[in-house]
C-alpha cells in the first residue's frame, strides 16, 4: 500500500514561465540499453545541481536486456525511478537491492563505488528515469550510501484530480523519501487528470525543470508535450510554478539549490577539478576506487 499523507495547499501568486523546451537525444549506455538523454552535459551549469536525466522505456527486450554491467561512479548521486520493470542493483560497498514497479533507488557514490544494474525480466515493459545529482566539493569523497524505496515507502498525496509522489524534498507540507541539505532537491512525479492544476512553491534562486512523459501540460500559457523538458525561468519575483493539464498528463517536477561550484566531468566521474578527475581515473585503474 502506497504511503498517503495529508497535504496542505500551496499558494503561488507569481508563477515562473518557460525559458526553453528541450528535446532529448536518443542514445545508448551500459551494454547497449536504449534511452533518451534529456538533461545533457551542456545544460549542467544552467540546471546546477543536476547533471543528467535519462529516460528509458521499451517493451522490446533487445532495448534493455543487457542492462548496465559493472561500472564506476565518484562525486555525485544517482536517483533511479522505475515506472515499470524490475532491475537488480549490486555494488562494491556491499549493497544489493531489487528495484521494482514504482520504486526508487538512491545511491550516493561519494568517494567511489562500482556497481551493476541488471534487468530481472526477459519480456514486458521496462520504463523509468535516472537523475544525477551533484555533491558539493566537501562531500565528494564521503562514504558511499545506498537505499531502495519500494512503492509503498514513497510519500504521496492526492486531491482534486492530482496525485503527487514525493521522492525528494517537500511539497504541500508532505516530506519526501529523501532530503539533502546542500542541494535541497525537490523531485515530484505528478499525475494530473484532465482539467486539473497543480501549484508548487519554489525559492526563486533554485533551478527547476519539468519533464512530461505522458500526455501534455501547460505552464504559463506554454504547451509542453510528451517527451519534452521545460526549463523554468529564474525570475526574482516568481514564487513557484503552476502546471495545468487540459487533457491529462504525467510529469516530473525537479528543482534544487545550485552549488555554484566548478564542474569537471569525465564519464562516470564528476569532481571540481581536472586533477581530481585524474586521481579518480588512477584510483579506478589501480583498484582503489572502492
Amino acid at each position: 500500500m502506497a504511503k498517503k499523507t495529508q497535504a496542505r495547499e500551496e499558494v503561488v501568486l507569481a508563477p515562473r514561465t518557460v525559458e526553453q523546451l528541450v528535446t532529448g537525444i536518443a542514445t545508448s549506455d551500459g551494454a547497449g540499453v536504449k534511452l533518451t538523454r534529456v538533461l545533457t552535459q551542456p545544460l549542467q551549469r544552467r540546471l546546477d545541481p543536476f547533471l543528467m536525466l535519462d529516460a528509458f522505456g521499451s517493451d522490446d527486450p533487445g532495448d534493455y536486456i543487457a542492462g548496465f554491467p559493472d561500472h564506476p561512479h565518484r562525486g555525485f548521486e544517482t536517483v533511479t525511478y522505475m515506472i515499470a520493470g524490475r532491475m537488480k542493483h549490486r555494488d562494491s560497498a556491499g549493497h544489493e537491492g531489487l528495484l521494482e514497479d514504482g520504486g526508487v533507488q538512491w545511491m550516493t557514490a561519494g568517494r567511489g563505488v562500482i556497481h551493476s544494474e541488471i534487468p530481472q525480466q526477459e519480456n514486458g515493459v521496462m520504463e523509468g528515469f535516472q537523475l544525477w545529482l551533484n555533491l558539493p566539493g566537501r562531500d565528494k569523497m564521503r562514504d558511499p550510501w545506498y537505499r531502495d524505496f519500494g512503492v509503498g515507502e514513497l510519500p504521496r498525496f492526492s486531491g482534486e484530480g492530482v496525485t503527487a509522489i514525493v521522492i525528494a524534498g517537500e511539497s504541500h507540507g508532505v516530506a519526501g523519501a529523501v532530503s539533502r541539505d546542500a542541494t535541497a532537491p525537490l523531485y515530484l512525479d505528478l499525475h494530473l487528470a484532465a482539467g486539473t492544476r497543480f501549484a508548487q512553491a519554489l525559492p526563486p534562486e533554485h533551478n527547476a525543470f519539468v519533464y512530461v512523459y505522458r500526455g501534455e501540460v501547460t505552464i504559463a500559457g506554454r504547451v509542453v508535450p510528451a517527451r519534452r523538458m521545460a526549463i523554468l525561468t529564474n525570475d526574482s519575483g516568481a514564487d513557484g510554478v503552476a502546471i495545468e493539464a487540459k487533457a491529462g498528463g504525467r510529469a516530473l517536477l525537479v528543482a534544487g539549490r545550485p552549488l555554484g561550484e566548478p564542474i569537471a566531468q569525465y564519464g562516470p566521474f564528476v569532481m571540481n577539478t581536472e586533477q581530481e578527475i585524474y586521481r579518480a581515473l588512477s584510483d579506478y585503474r589501480e583498484g582503489r576506487l572502492a
